[in-house]
């Protein structure tokens, strides 16, 4: 765990990640999730309800609540970017930001598409076109060369100045067909170690109980309670 007092570079006065005002915060919310993915506002809830028990979904709201944009994701790794994106959030609510950052790291492509994965096509968050370029470079892969792992790092940032960041991994191979209408991003063609279905083919509750966003939000669980808490 990375837990860091202060900000550093002097942050504090800048507006990172092109959020420059203010925003009014909705009463009863109590932590500002750095996305405007609604998939992921609603993973995250539940993996938050999951894990802290009378944890109320309803406290946790996300970007498009607030009518903000999802801040630039500049970093090269991933504990960068989280790090970078709930700073850029507390900074344009003033309220404790928790965001995440995770891709698929693809053992024969040397860690790509990494902290490209959602915009490896070219334009953020086309999934669609994101998985089939991921597929057409693969495709003469062999079965036992697919290797792969999801990778998150999820950080909490309070006002008072503390940063706490936590890593989670899942290890998997890579599918030559798309399979499962659930989940997001690339889970309809990664098949964890363990499993004989895809992350699409799971349910969400399967899912969030080993998921590589899971394991690292459950360890600033004790955190974020804390955080919650305070301000009841």
């Amino acid at each position: 765990m990375t837990t860091t007092d202060g900000y550093a570079g002097g942050l504090m006065g800048e507006r990172p990640g092109g959020l420059t005002s203010m925003r009014p915060v909705p009463p009863g919310a109590k932590l500002v999730l750095a996305t405007a993915n609604d998939h992921k506002v609603t993973e995250l809830r539940e993996i938050l309800q999951a894990a802290i028990p009378g944890f109320n979904a309803e406290a946790v709201i996300g970007l498009k609540e607030l009518g903000l944009e999802p801040p630039v994701e500049d970093g090269v790794s991933f504990e960068e970017n989280s790090i970078l994106k709930a700073r850029a959030v507390l900074e344009a609510t003033g309220m404790p930001a928790v965001a995440d950052d995770s891709g698929l790291v693809v053992d024969v492509m040397g860690g790509a598409p990494g902290v490209f994965s959602a915009r490896w096509a070219g334009r953020h968050g086309d999934d669609e076109a994101n998985l089939e370029l991921l597929l057409e470079q693969l495709a003469d892969v062999p079965d036992h060369h697919r290797g792969a792992k999801f990778v998150c790092a999820a950080t909490l940032i309070t006002p008072e100045g503390q940063v706490h960041t936590e890593t989670g991994e899942v290890s998997g191979v890579l599918l030559r067909a798309p399979q499962g209408d659930g989940g997001f991003g690339y889970d309809p063609i990664f098949q964890p170690i363990g499993h004989s279905r895809s992350m699409a083919e799971l349910s969400p509750k399967e899912k969030n109980s080993f998921s590589h966003r899971a394991l690292a939000l459950r360890e600033l669980t004790d955190e974020i309670a804390g955080v919650v808490s305070r301000l009841l």
